[in-house]
């Protein structure tokens, strides 16, 4: 797992960067090989990787560096491979019991193969079931369902329902193709024949559209720093990794039409003959249906076939990431792209000016692109009317199994969240007494089931403690104890750690074991908590302690001494 990482990328990792990008360029095939190497045989990286590496040219660090990083590569892989999900959303449907089930079902230990090496197991965060689960992957086959473990074992039919969709607007924007039939190669064509770049980066501009990953940076301003550059490379980040989200998974596997007409939009405002989707292993058909999309666009001429002959029609490829929360982060993201470990880089230079093969790239969330075609169609001062002054536009808010109605909704930004809660949520099913419940992922934050009077959006749940993040909502009742969701948080912030910078690789782990003591976490753990918070290279260390303090204020005496 990508947390096992023992150091930072030391002072060659510049120059390996360049070696590699002599040998692979832009779309270099280190990755795609590296995968195609580990598909073939149960054996450990060490035992091919450099092998790999060497192949194309590179020391066998190249190889081994990503193969031990990622956790698809890294992990033990059987005939049958099994992956099955212990994020947030799982974990509070069954309290983690799903996976003890699902290990004396198949024979195998959680990280290991079988002695006949036909069954592995493989524990992963997340699957985008978060609305039915808990989950698992067998191969690439969905098994969801409280009777997770029957399913694999061949004892109950297998089931994977599909994800529930509702717009709370009237006027859905992000839902527009899935609900209404619009169709958004339509407003591309429009464009691309009778608008130029800086009108839809003004259209951008007026609507006041922010990043939906999580970071709300203002994506007009992220395509100006890169617009009129040469060589510049958009890339649409379909790595969501945040437990509890799907909407990203929903987007790309039931609309992936209205992604790459954002993704197009978005070449064309930046001036890039070149767009990317990175999309999550562990979304299958995401990556299937994505790849279908470019193809019928590309056959249809709203595509280019080839970067040579890309020009107003950008040429857009499909790539897979390999199992690492941390590469959701930009730079983290262009690292895993670029073939090396997924880790967060120093910023400045910025990816606008120095990004994937140190071309200008601009990386924006599949949520934010999908909204592109709907302002560009009816104007950014309409979309800018929609939400409220500060935080205009629309969210897809996803809802866990645990609520009477789980799924993806599009809301407002400002709707109240104990509305989202109750109108549209229903509850929690059963009846079950909502006690904390968490938004924005992980690393996000928690409100009381009781102070759910809070707007939906980035100032109002900060000043709660809590955190919009990429939407994900997941509820917890009296069944959990509030110990083990705060050793849950941690527990994953030490397994997902990069490891690029110590405050983050040593302080998830130290604050791990004082989760698991049982006498509380003492006097050092202020210290641990402002080291992290101030001095993390990247977003996912500083925020740890965050939503640490977030849930201890949520749950009260219950986690005395973490709200520090």
């Amino acid at each position: 797992m990508t947390g096992r990482m023992s150091g930072k990328p030391g002072r060659h990792s510049h120059a390996l960067r360049e070696l590699t990008a002599r040998h692979g360029g832009p779309g270099g095939q280190l990755p795609a090989a590296l995968e195609r190497a580990r598909s073939d045989t149960a054996e450990g990286p060490e035992a091919w990787a450099p092998q790999v590496a060497e192949a194309a040219g590179l020391p066998a660090a190249a190889g081994l560096g990503p193969a031990t990083f990622f956790a698809d590569l890294a992990a033990p892989r059987g005939e049958r491979h099994v992956r099955v999900c212990t994020a947030t959303a799982c974990f509070a449907a069954r309290g983690g019991k799903h996976l003890t089930e699902v290990e004396r079902t198949l024979g195998v230990v959680a990280g290991t193969v079988d002695e006949a090496g036909s069954t592995s197991l493989q524990t992963v965060r997340c699957l985008g079931y978060c609305y039915a689960g808990p989950a698992a992957l067998d191969g690439t086959l969905p098994r969801v369902g409280p009777d997770l473990a029957d399913q694999l074992g061949g004892r109950t039919e297998p089931r994977a329902p599909d994800i529930p969709a509702a717009d709370t607007t009237g006027a859905p924007v992000l839902l527009a193709g899935i609900l209404g039939g619009q169709d958004a190669w339509d407003v591309w064509r429009a464009a691309v024949t009778g608008l130029r770049p800086d009108d839809v980066r003004h259209e951008a501009a007026a609507s006041g559209l922010r990043g939906r990953g999580g970071a709300g940076f203002p994506v007009a301003d992220k395509w100006a720093a890169a617009a009129g550059k040469p060589d510049t490379v958009v890339v649409a980040n379909g790595d969501e990794g945040d437990p509890g989200s799907y909407a990203d998974r929903l987007l790309m596997e039931e609309d992936p039409e209205r992604v790459l007409t954002g993704l197009a939009l978005a070449c064309f405002a930046c001036g890039a003959r070149r767009g990317i989707v990175l999309v999550r292993s562990e979304y299958p058909r995401a990556m299937a249906r994505l790849r279908r999309a470019v193809a019928r666009a590309t056959e249809a001429g709203d595509l280019a076939p080839s970067v040579g002959a890309a020009g107003p029609l950008p040429f857009v490829e499909v790539v897979e990431g390999a199992g690492s929360y941390v590469s959701g982060e930009e730079t983290a993201l262009i690292a895993r792209l670029e073939g090396a470990r997924g880790c967060a880089r120093p910023r400045p230079p910025y990816p606008t000016d120095h990004g994937l093969w140190d071309a200008p790239t601009v990386v924006n969330n599949v949520e934010t692109l999908a909204a592109v075609s709907w302002i560009v169609a009816h104007g950014g001062r309409a979309y800018a009317r929609r939400g409220v002054p500060d935080e205009p536009g629309t969210k897809l808010v996803c809802l866990s199994e645990r609520f009477a109605r789980p799924g993806a909704y599009e809301v407002e930004l400002g709707t109240p969240v104990d509305e989202i809660v109750t109108r549209f949520g229903g509850g929690l099913k059963g009846g079950h007494e909502l006690v904390v419940l968490q938004i924005g992922g992980p690393l996000g934050g928690f409100l009381a089931g009781t102070a759910l009077d809070v707007p939906l959006t980035t100032a109002a749940l900060a000043e709660h403690g809590a955190a919009l993040g990429h939407g994900g909502t997941v509820a917890f009742d009296a069944d959990i104890d509030p110990r083990e969701i705060m050793c849950h948080i941690w527990e994953f912030a030490a397994d997902e750690s990069c490891g690029a910078c110590s405050p983050c690789r040593v302080g998830t782990r130290r604050g791990l074991g004082l989760a698991r003591d049982r006498d509380g976490p003492g006097e050092t753990y202020g210290r641990l908590a402002r080291l992290m918070s101030e001095a993390s290279l990247c977003a996912f260390g500083r925020r740890v302690p965050a939503a640490v303090r977030s849930l201890a204020r949520a749950c009260g005496p219950a986690l005395e001494g973490w709200d520090r």
